[in-house]
């Protein structure tokens, strides 16, 4: 798929594409609207065409900043483990910040942004004004307590996590075939299906063999460096007001207390369940939507 079409279809409706020369690369967002600032952050293996069912209608209330993380979508993705640590990814985001001038903004984030949110609050707590966290528990956590039942759910934290070129090779043989596994076995298998337009989006920028390195990076990072860093902030609470959203019936709600495990790492917070699997936000938009809304409608 041409370069030119991958940017067309990977377009939020209503918003512009906008790109910045950042520390490390580009970094490529999508922004619309006026007045408080959001950020919202994706997942793997997507991009931030995963907001299209949410940030059009918080645009009309807020400044909404949809990027794609590095390594991500057509952001930068420099070579080197040492790049992709939550800590690095988030450097990106507040370069991004001073760029449009955002003193502070709230801050939401699945998945893989979802860490990245995390320990952005963990390191620049002044910086945001709330914190919403979607279906992950801490790294430390997840690593430290490793179940049988996680590695086989989530067997790809350990298979990305192999060394170069091992995982990187077998995906590329087919990307979209591995890839639209990941996104129909994190389910239940009875969500709506993924919007056609979002799914070639996802497509166009996880196709390319540097994505697909940067992906993995991302996660070698995740099993060593950030790792160490949670491992280092085990006694950290964010006290920024936040709200935990988790999949009903997903691995992380079968297998952890969401609320005790968040309970050590954020001071003030609820934690609520969604529908469907792992890719709520795309496949519940609405229902998404509205816990947000009610979430920040609290917020002074």
């Amino acid at each position: 798929m041409g370069a030119n079409l991958g940017r067309f279809i990977s377009m939020i409706e209503g918003f512009r594409r906008e790109t910045l020369d950042g520390p490390k690369g580009p970094i490529s967002y999508q922004i619309a609207g006026s007045g408080t600032p959001l950020i919202l952050l994706h997942g793997f293996p997507q991009n931030a065409t995963m907001w299209h069912g949410i940030a059009p209608k918080l645009a009309n209330d807020y400044l909404v900043v949809c990027p794609d993380l590095r390594g991500y979508g057509f952001s930068a993705k420099p070579t080197g483990v040492e790049n992709y640590s939550f800590r690095e990814m988030g450097t990106d985001i507040l370069f991004l910040m001073e760029h449009l001038q955002i003193a502070r903004a709230h801050l939401i984030g699945h998945d893989r942004g979802a860490r990245v949110s995390h320990r952005l609050a963990l390191d620049h707590e002044d910086r945001f004004k709330s914190l919403t966290l979607m279906d992950i528990v801490p790294m430390h956590t997840l690593f430290s307590d490793l179940t049988r039942e996680v590695a086989l759910g989530y067997y790809h934290w350990l298979f990305l996590a192999q060394m170069e070129p091992l995982p990187d090779t077998m995906i590329r043989h087919d990307p979209d075939s591995y890839f639209e596994h990941c996104l129909k076995a994190w389910g239940t298998g009875s969500e709506p299906p993924f919007d056609p337009t979002a799914l070639n989006a996802y497509r166009a920028t996880w196709r390319k063999p540097e994505t697909i390195r940067a992906m993995c990076d991302d996660y070698r990072a995740g099993a060593t460096l950030d790792f160490d860093l949670d491992a280092s902030d085990l006694d950290k609470r964010v006290s920024l007001p936040s709200l935990v959203l988790y999949a009903q019936g997903g691995m992380m709600d079968k297998s952890y207390d969401m609320q005790a495990v968040w309970a050590n790492k954020l001071a003030r917070f609820a934690a609520k369940p969604m529908p469907g699997g792992h890719f709520f936000p795309d496949h519940y938009p609405d229902e998404t939507l509205a816990e947000i809304r009610s979430f920040l409608d609290q917020q002074p």
